[in-house]
C-alpha cells in the first residue's frame, strides 16, 4: 500500500476545493464528489447496519459490498481507471437470489422498518439510490465504468431484499402499507 496518512488535516480543503486521486483538485460540490460522496455514505450506513446482529450470510455478503463500495469509490476518485466488473453484479444477483428464495411473494407495497436492522437496511437501499442517482448524472458528463452504475442499481434490489429477510428475524414480520389510512 502508498502512503498511510500520519496527519489527517492538511487545509488543502479550506477554500472548497478537494482532491481527486489523480491529482486534480475540483469544487467540493463537484457532480464527481458528489457521487463519491453518496457511495461513501452508503458503504457508513451500511456499517451501522453492521453493527446489528445479523445471520452470517447478511454479515458476509454486506461486508463483501462494503469493500467493492470501497473499490467504486476509488474508482469514481480517479476518472477513466475501473475497478467493478460485471463479475461484481453477478454475485450480487447470485446473493439476491439466494436471500429471495424463502421470501413469500410480495402483494402489497412494504413500509421500511420492522426492527431496527431491517429499517437500517431499508436506509441504506434509499442511499443506494441516491449514489445511483449521483452516478448517472456524473455520466452524463463524464465516462463512468457502466458495471459501476448496473452494480449500485442491483444491489439496492439486494438490500431490499435483505431487509426483508431481516424484518422476519425472531419472529418479526414486514410493515406492510396501508392505502388511504387516516392518520
Amino acid at each position: 500500500m502508498g502512503h498511510r496518512l500520519s496527519k489527517i488535516y492538511t487545509r488543502t480543503g479550506d477554500r472548497g476545493t478537494t482532491g481527486l486521486g489523480d491529482g486534480r483538485r475540483v469544487d467540493k460540490d463537484d457532480v464527481r464528489v458528489e457521487a463519491i460522496g453518496a457511495v461513501d455514505e452508503l458503504n457508513s450506513a451500511l456499517g451501522v447496519l453492521l453493527a446489528d446482529t445479523l445471520p452470517e450470510k447478511v454479515r458476509d455478503c454486506l461486508t463483501q459490498v462494503q469493500h467493492a463500495l470501497f473499490d467504486l469509490g476509488g474508482e469514481l476518485s480517479i476518472p477513466g481507471h475501473t475497478m467493478l466488473t460485471p463479475d461484481h453484479t453477478t454475485r450480487l444477483e447470485q446473493a439476491l437470489d439466494a436471500f429471495n428464495a424463502d421470501l413469500p411473494p410480495l402483494k402489497e407495497f412494504i413500509l421500511p422498518g420492522g426492527n431496527s436492522a431491517a429499517a437500517a437496511c431499508h436506509l441504506a437501499r434509499t442511499i443506494c439510490r441516491r449514489a445511483e442517482r449521483r452516478a448517472f448524472t456524473l455520466a452524463r458528463s463524464e465516462t463512468v465504468n457502466e458495471a459501476a452504475l448496473i452494480y449500485l442499481n442491483r444491489l439496492s434490489d439486494l438490500l431490499f431484499v435483505i431487509a426483508r429477510v431481516l424484518a422476519r428475524l425472531n419472529g418479526g414480520n414486514e410493515v406492510l402499507w396501508q392505502p388511504h389510512r387516516d392518520n
